[in-house]
């Protein structure tokens, strides 16, 4: 099953808030917005929302995917989670 981008974004960004920003109005952040930058998720953190992209969205994060082009934004993960699950999808057909 392929996920479109907003569809993504929009279920990371649920996770995140949930999982990370304890005050809900401290932080309010857009597709660009880094993660780490931002104090919102750390390095372990990272971890937590590696696991859950995969659960979600049946997909499977390699070592050298675990760069922040790919992981460090709503913006990266949307597109990232995209790719992978189209190219799932189109291996599977």
């Amino acid at each position: 099953m392929s996920f479109t981008e907003c569809e993504i974004k929009d279920r990371v960004k649920r996770f995140i808030t949930s999982s990370f920003l304890l005050d809900l109005n401290s932080f309010d952040f857009d597709d660009d917005s880094s993660f780490l930058d931002a104090g919102i998720v750390d390095s372990t953190g990272i971890l937590e929302v590696i696991a859950f992209l995969e659960t979600t969205f049946g997909i499977t994060v390699t070592d050298d995917e675990i760069t922040p082009q790919n992981l460090d934004s709503l913006g990266n993960i949307g597109a990232f989670v995209a790719r992978k699950t189209l190219s799932r999808a189109s291996s599977i057909a």
